[in-house]
């Protein structure tokens, strides 16, 4: 089986793919896709991500995209260690702890969606850091009531939702939003953070040189 991960190291998403990636120990090529240069909307890229967007997962020349969606495929093909749980009630806790993430916060505040408020908008970088700010402090608000016991969000492993939670603080920090209010959600992110797997996901591990 041939796996191949269509990524760009600053992006949260493709970061979660990484994550997983490193946690199930599945021998994978990469393949850079410059943002900032544009090349996500190029014809290759666009030809397995009809978005023009990363992460993209080629397996055996089938191209899937969505990063819950590639975790979740990862998760039923490399099953061990799991970051879905078999119980529907469980799995259900993990995913809406994700989505918090991966639906709300992330889409909202991503570069291209801050971009457009300064092109359409005219929204100075001040403006666009309020706006950053807010979605990530709703959005955060919410995680802290939902995370259950134990060191990582769900328990005494990471699933899903902290595959989800380590990109997004990293982008906090990177727009200065203070994370004291969330002593749990970073309590999750010290546990993740010292697992060899999320060290070797880290953006600063895989930028280019």
């Amino acid at each position: 089986m041939k796996i191949t991960l269509h990524d760009y190291w600053r992006s949260s998403a493709a970061y979660r793919v990484r994550i997983c990636l490193n946690l199930k120990q599945v021998p994978h090529d990469t393949v850079a896709v410059n943002l900032l240069e544009g090349a996500q909307s190029a014809a290759a890229n666009r030809a397995i991500n009809p978005q023009g967007l990363v992460p993209t997962l080629v397996v055996d020349g089938r191209a899937f995209t969505q990063s819950l969606a590639i975790i979740d495929w990862l998760d039923a093909r490399f099953p061990e260690p799991p970051l879905l749980s078999g119980d529907p009630f469980v799995r259900a806790d993990q995913l809406a702890r994700a989505l918090v993430i991966a639906a709300d916060i992330h889409p909202i505040d991503n570069l291209r969606v801050l971009k457009r408020l300064e092109s359409q908008f005219g929204a100075d970088q001040a403006a666009t850091a309020a706006w950053y700010a807010h979605w990530i402090v709703e959005g955060l608000d919410a995680l802290e009531r939902m995370a259950g016991e134990g060191p990582f969000l769900g328990g005494d492993a990471p699933d899903i939702s902290d595959v989800c939670l380590v990109p997004q603080l990293a982008n906090a920090r990177r727009f200065k939003v203070p994370l004291d209010p969330w002593p749990r959600l970073r309590a999750a992110e010290a546990a993740c953070q010292a697992l060899p797997a999320f060290q070797a996901a880290a953006p600063e591990q895989v930028r280019p040189a």
